[in-house]
């Protein structure tokens, strides 16, 4: 919140985050949210789980997977405490964490077989 002084009076005004994030701010936040939550559920933990260990709201931790700008640094840093203790901010980037090497190779493409007469019929190739 801005506080400014108008006829002798101080007021306060609520600023929006979004609006005074620039877009490259925006992209570091969501991918930092986004790496967090890939850590959470690699590790098989709810987001709920997760909140209760951190000490915030699940809202909260939503909030920080979504990127939200008005989150503050010290609950990014205890969620991540909460999904990987010991784990740092800037390890989060490296992707070493064997949890998430396991899910990403659960995730890769399977080898494309070649189908059949009767199912390329089926597609009309």
């Amino acid at each position: 919140m801005h506080a400014i002084q108008i006829e002798g009076k101080v007021t306060h005004m609520k600023i929006d985050q979004n609006a005074a994030t620039s877009e490259d701010l925006l992209g570091q936040l969501q991918d930092v949210g986004s790496r967090l939550s890939r850590l959470r559920l690699a590790r098989g933990i709810r987001q709920e789980e997760a909140a209760i260990r951190a000490g915030i709201s699940r809202r909260t931790v939503v909030a920080i997977e979504k990127g939200t700008p008005s989150v503050a640094i010290g609950q990014i840093l205890r969620l991540l405490d909460a999904i990987a203790p010991g784990k740092t901010l800037s390890s989060l980037f490296t992707e070493t964490d064997p949890s998430v090497i396991a899910l990403a190779q659960s995730e890769q493409r399977r080898r494309a077989r070649t189908l059949s007469a009767n199912r390329l019929k089926e597609l009309d190739f």
